[in-house]
């Protein structure tokens, strides 16, 4: 049986944000203790479609999973290292969480600590709730969509932030791992002068803080990818397009697998 609007929202508004970074923080613990300690050559392994999986991925998973069900028991769980749950299923759920334990991998692999922790709540197909944790640098971009976008640095006070509306002079943020020759059609379009490169998701990040103003992606995501990240961004007063837009991103459909999208800081 589905929710009706009232219990949704009581249900939201029960839903704190720091517990959900103490969660982030947590997996990011967990990640540490591997990007730190272990022979990545015991490690790493691969999927069936040729992408790596590390034990960080699956050790980030156990603890957000297990901290979720704890405190969230009614609210169903889609992470990238969970079990799939057929379209069948998840078609009428009306709120749930869309979790990447490790988003980016390939960042990880190279130790160059641009990898994050994701975690969004997504109601009727639209992320109201994102929490992106950088584990190495204990960095916190978090949202909820009209309560503001923050980010804090270890124990430090949160501050807000904002994306930039520039009208000129734009900065594209550019993926580190997947660049496309489609990118540069786009940004042409959007008057883009500068580029800076950003692995998983601190490219959100990078727009909703206002240090770029444009993110557009050709190649896949999965909608875990893509969740929280968005969430922090429409907190900061951005948005998240479908391909060059101008319809907006939406989630749980019945293929997680992502189509183009642009982020824009105006």
């Amino acid at each position: 049986m589905g929710r009706c609007k009232s219990e949704i929202d009581s249900m939201r508004n029960e839903i704190q944000v720091a517990k959900i970074v103490s969660i982030a923080k947590l997996a990011g613990k967990a990640i540490l203790n591997i990007y730190h300690h272990a022979d990545f050559s015991k490690v790493v392994d691969f999927k069936t479609d040729n992408s790596p999986l590390t034990l960080a991925d699956k050790a980030a998973h156990q603890v957000i999973a297990a901290e979720l069900e704890k405190a969230y028991p009614e609210i169903p769980i889609i992470s990238e290292e969970g079990a799939d749950v057929p379209y069948e299923q998840r078609k009428d759920y009306q709120e749930f969480w869309l979790v990447d334990p490790l988003d980016g991998t390939k960042e990880f692999i190279k130790r160059n600590g641009e990898f994050t922790v994701n975690i969004a709540l997504i109601e009727n197909g639209s992320p109201v709730l994102g929490v992106v944790y950088v584990p190495v640098k204990d960095l916190t971009y978090y949202g909820q969509v009209g309560g503001g976008a923050f980010v804090s640095e270890a124990e430090n006070d949160p501050r807000p932030i904002s994306v930039n509306n520039k009208q000129h002079q734009r900065i594209a943020v550019r993926s580190k791992s997947h660049p496309s020759p489609e990118e540069e059609v786009v940004l042409n379009e959007y008057q883009v002068v500068e580029s800076i490169s950003r692995g998983s998701s601190l490219k959100f990040c990078m727009v909703a803080e206002g240090k770029a103003d444009i993110y557009y992606r050709h190649g896949p995501t999965m909608e875990w990818d893509t969740a929280a990240g968005q969430a922090v961004v429409e907190a900061a007063n951005g948005k998240v397009l479908v391909g060059t837009g101008p319809e907006p991103f939406i989630y749980n459909k019945s293929s997680l697998l992502n189509s183009s999208f642009l982020c824009l800081g105006f």
